[in-house]
């Protein structure tokens, strides 16, 4: 608990993922893992949103919201490391930004390429904080995240494999938080080496993610 109070954002994640999932468990006991369920606490629905485009706050809110003890209790053991490693190369307020802009690319995927489904899950933004730190040690020079970074490719790849046969998973999410955590590596600075990238290419990354989230949710909205 000491080493965790070092890393706030990571705490106040852990916190609100938790209280948000204990919450469903007391109010919808027995219950907890249905759709209608996950869909009241916040989960995507994309037709929903679609409807009601006043509804795009879903695009935040299921990065909190989980199905089921064992969908928790991974998602919260990996932002337990992995927030907390994140932290420290990004500071507070940006890897708060990378979680939360990764977790909106992931929903954004989810809103255009499978609408008709109700998901939820941290899943999202760990699969693009993985993939930052992946960034991070592939482009940088430091020896150690180096090896960390490969280590993360090949979770990520395995990951990915697993998703192909486990249709209950939102392969799309991953795959939208997996590019939304490639462009955040880049545009946001670390406190490790804040140089990493020429500006030019940060505001370029920058520029991208806002034409890749406009563009999807342009399209979503229009196609009913």
């Amino acid at each position: 608990m000491k080493e965790l109070k070092k890393s706030p954002v990571t705490l106040f994640l852990l916190s609100m993922t938790t209280l948000i999932f204990l919450g469903m468990q007391i109010l919808y006991f027995g219950r907890a893992s249905s759709s209608q369920a996950v869909f009241e606490f916040g989960g995507m629905f994309g037709n929903y949103v679609k409807a009601y485009p006043s509804q795009l706050w879903r695009l935040i809110t299921p990065i909190f919201v989980h199905i089921g003890w064992e969908h928790f209790f991974f998602n919260a053991l990996a932002l337990y490391f992995v927030g907390q490693m994140a932290e420290q190369l990004w500071g507070s307020i940006n890897f708060f930004l990378l979680y939360i802009l990764s977790g909106v690319m992931g929903n954004v995927f989810t809103l255009f390429f499978t609408p008709d489904v109700v998901a939820a899950g941290a899943s999202t933004s760990l699969f693009g904080t993985f993939a930052a730190i992946a960034v991070l040690g592939y482009f940088g020079r430091n020896h150690y995240l180096r090896e960390v970074g490969r280590s993360y490719q090949a979770l990520i790849l395995i990951n990915l494999l697993f998703n192909l046969f486990s249709p209950s998973i939102s392969l799309v999410g991953h795959l939208g938080g997996l590019v939304g955590g490639i462009l955040c590596a880049i545009f946001l600075p670390t406190v490790v080496d804040k140089r990493l990238f020429a500006p030019s290419k940060r505001f370029l990354s920058f520029l991208v993610y806002l034409a890749l989230l406009g563009g999807l949710l342009i399209f979503s909205l229009l196609i009913k």
